[in-house]
C-alpha cells in the first residue's frame, strides 16, 4: 500500500516540478507561452489548483494555498512512515486511495 501511495505522490510532484519549470521559462521569455501554461499561470494567480495537477492529485476542493499545505503534510506523513516504520495510527484521508489501504489492512490482520 505504501509503495502505491508513493508512486502516486511522486507522479504528482514530478508533474508539479515540470509544469512550474515551464511557467518560469515562459515568463522569462525563453519559450512561447502555450494555452496550457497560461491556464496554469492563471490558476496559480487565482489561488486555484491547476488542472494538470488536479488530474494527478488526491481529491480536494481546497484553494491552492491550503492544498499545498495539505500536500506537504501528506508527504511528511509518508516520509515519517518510511523513516520510522509502520505508524501506530494512520491518517486515512491522507491517502490517495483509502479503500486500498483498508483492504490491505483487512488482508494482513
Amino acid at each position: 500500500v505504501l509503495l502505491q501511495e508513493l508512486v502516486r505522490y511522486n507522479g504528482l510532484l514530478i508533474e508539479m516540478r515540470s509544469s512550474l519549470r515551464e511557467i518560469q521559462l515562459a515568463l522569462a521569455g525563453a519559450v512561447v507561452m502555450s494555452e496550457d501554461i497560461e491556464n496554469m499561470r492563471n490558476s496559480i494567480f487565482n489561488n486555484a489548483v491547476p488542472k494538470l495537477w488536479v488530474e494527478k492529485s488526491f481529491l480536494s476542493l481546497k484553494p491552492l494555498s491550503s492544498w499545498l499545505i495539505d500536500l506537504l503534510e501528506r508527504i511528511k506523513f509518508m516520509q515519517n512512515w518510511i523513516d520510522n516504520g509502520t505508524p501506530k495510527t494512520f491518517w486515512i484521508s491522507g491517502f490517495f486511495f483509502p479503500q486500498a489501504f483498508l483492504t490491505g489492512t483487512k488482508q494482513n490482520y
